[in-house]
């Protein structure tokens, strides 16, 4: 037995980082995963449970989703079927995907899973995900007095919705993906992620 959706989808809710985000960095791992060597039972199950942990970021900046989820999974695994190489991957894989830990990764597989889920952070979706989180939390969304903190420290520490692109968001550049076909994605997210932003502000400064 293999670790699919319907077993996956139990540990997810609704949000930012809820059901639909597992959706879509399953599915662009897969899309990535065509063109890459790879072994693909460990980046689907890796990308199912990548964030099963993600929501204890938001009660205490100093957790770490990625480490959390990685010890989480590896207590999973021992009831599927994968042999002892594969789980160390999908646990390694899970360990670094993580964008604010920097690592860059040892396997093809965690590599999937890092371009995967840094694909979500950019382009209409994170956009969304973003304003969803700031009113969420009752979040500020932009004030001009409140410069953007030159270091990402995670989700519970941001200052307003627009500092966040120049936070993190802007600085997952589409150089920075791991993989031919994530670069390729990531590309017109990026630059779409750029317009927003300007037209935000010209009309936020009433300049247009």
């Amino acid at each position: 037995m293999k670790i699919d959706i319907d077993y996956a989808k139990k540990f997810y809710g609704n949000g930012a980082h809820g059901w639909d985000h597992i959706q879509r960095v399953y599915s662009n791992a897969l899309r990535i995963a065509e063109n890459e060597n790879c072994d693909l039972e460990i980046v689907m199950a890796s990308a199912l449970l990548h964030d099963i942990e993600r929501y204890r970021d938001n009660e205490d900046i100093t957790l770490d989703h990625a480490e959390l989820g990685a010890q989480r999974a590896e207590k999973l695994l021992d009831d599927f079927n994968y042999n002892l190489n594969q789980k160390e991957n999908i646990v390694y894989s899970i360990r670094v995907h993580r964008y604010s830990k920097g690592i860059i990764p040892k396997t093809i597989e965690a590599a999937i899973l890092q371009d995967a889920d840094r694909l979500d952070a950019l382009g209409a979706t994170i956009i969304s995900r973003l304003f969803y989180n700031a009113g969420k939390r009752k979040g500020i969304i932009h004030d001009p007095s409140i410069p953007p903190r030159a270091e990402y420290k995670g989700a519970a520490d941001i200052t307003t919705a627009i500092n966040h692109f120049y936070e993190k968001i802007l600085k997952i550049k589409p150089e920075t993906f791991n993989t031919v076909k994530g670069k390729e994605l990531a590309y017109s997210r990026y630059e779409f992620t750029e317009k927003f932003l300007e037209q935000f502000l010209k009309e936020y400064n009433c300049e247009i």
